[in-house]
This record gives C-alpha cells, structure tokens and sequence, in this order.
C-alpha cells in the first residue's frame, strides 16, 4: 500500500498538469482566423443594409449591392464584436435596415460576396470605423 503523502501528491501533480492543459487549450479553441479576408486590401462597396446583427461572436451585416443589371447581390459582411464595437461608439442601432451607405471592407479571398467590415459613411458624409487606423481610402 503506498504512503497517502504520495497518493496526494501524485494527484495533485495530474490535477495540475489536466488543469494547464485546459487552459492552454480553451483560449485556442475560442479563436478563429483572418485568413480567409485579403486582410489590408480594401474595397468599397455601396448598397443598402438588409440587416445589421448585434451578435458575439462576431457581429454581421447582410448588405445588398447593385449588381450593374438592375438588381442586386447579397454580401456577408463579418464584423468586430459588440463589445468591441460599444467601445468605439457603435450600437445595435448603428446601421438600420434599408439605409442607404457606402462600405469599406477586406473582401473575402476566394471571390465569393463577403467580406470584413473595415469602415461605413453614411449620406450624410460621416464615417464610423470598425478597424482602428487611418481612414479608408
């Protein structure tokens, strides 16, 4: 029969290690990449807000574009996370369905109509930004 000091120690030492494991682990799982964006690479778009979704993690926007045929193409537009967002002056209300803006995102690399959310100007000319930095272009 082994001595319990060394039951308790041996324990604690798998204990120990299982809980460094985890949290190297939880962080890692929690994020995802950029790479699917031409991250830098910006492009302007202009269209009319389907719907803005306040969402973690990760907030969305179905945008319509004018096609240049009369009619219009739907795009995804991925965006920061709310909390970030509320830091920087944006709301849940920030963009309403059916306005009319222009939009600066990082399209998405494999051609398909998405993209990330860099920068958004209104009619009225102002400008909110999702993406700190220079203004766009």
């Amino acid at each position: 029969m082994k001595p319990v000091k060394t039951t308790i120690i041996a324990t604690a030492t798998v204990l120990a290690a299982a809980a460094g494991a985890l949290a190297i682990a939880l962080p890692a799982s929690a994020h995802h990449s950029t790479a699917m964006f031409e991250w830098g690479k910006e492009k302007k778009i202009t269209g009319t807000v389907k719907e803005f979704q306040w969402t973690n993690p990760h907030t969305w926007t179905v945008f319509l574009v004018d096609d240049g045929k009369g009619g219009q193409e739907e795009w995804g537009l991925e965006g920061m996370s709310p909390n970030y967002l509320g830091r920087n002056g944006w709301t849940k209300a920030s963009l309403k369905a059916g306005e009319k803006v222009d939009m600066v995102i990082y399209p998405l690399r494999d051609g398909r109509k998405g993209g990330f959310t860099v920068a958004v100007t209104f009619a009225d000319g102002h400008t909110i930004r999702e993406l700190p930095g220079a203004p766009p272009k």
